[in-house]
């Protein structure tokens, strides 16, 4: 039974990831559909007095768990870059890579881990602007996107191929290497 549960839960995750861009239809479960919940979005206090950023979410869950992102005074604009400046392998992606929610994100995590390379990673479903900026940086419309040494490679079918005709390898040498050499130290 688990067994069963399990690979049908795998099936739709990767039916969500083929979906375009606009929301794929789901039928809820019969309990969510007789709670109704009312999410306020904006800015809030939080705890500590900090201002976060309320991101809109799914409407049928509780404003205490739709995801939220602190303010740290930087645009997400100059995140992204930042981001892609200082990580060698850098993947946006649907989860994380220990726990991706989406099979061409598991795709390109599982590539690159190939090469022994140290991934570094952004969620971009817990932060729907960081998704939108990181869109509008690259003009790719989609998910994962794959950066190497500061530049944007592609998604996971352009990863695979990469691998496949041994061109990552050429690409990702140097930083393997480096990883390496400190992990020796």
């Amino acid at each position: 039974m688990a067994r069963l549960v399990s690979t049908a839960l795998v099936k739709g995750l990767v039916r969500s990831c083929r979906a375009s861009s606009t929301a794929a239809v789901v039928s809820r479960p019969a309990i969510q559909q007789f709670m109704n919940y009312s999410s306020s979005l904006g800015r809030a206090p939080n705890a500590n007095g900090e201002s976060t950023t309320r991101v809109a979410a799914d409407p049928d869950t509780h404003q205490d768990f739709q995801p939220t992102s602190k303010s740290s005074g930087m645009s997400l604009h100059d995140i992204v870059a930042q981001d892609i400046k200082e990580k060698p392998v850098l993947i946006y992606m649907k989860g994380y890579p220990d726990s991706p929610r989406c099979g061409f994100s598991a795709l390109a995590v599982k590539v690159l881990q190939q090469y022994g390379v140290p991934i570094s990673a952004r969620d971009i479903l817990s932060d729907l602007k960081l998704k939108e900026s990181v869109k509008a940086h690259t003009n790719w419309p989609t998910f994962p996107q794959i950066f190497i040494k500061g530049e944007f490679v592609g998604g996971s079918d352009i990863i695979l191929n990469m691998h496949q005709k041994g061109e990552l390898k050429d690409l990702l040498s140097d930083i393997a290497q480096k990883g390496e050499q400190n992990g020796g130290s």
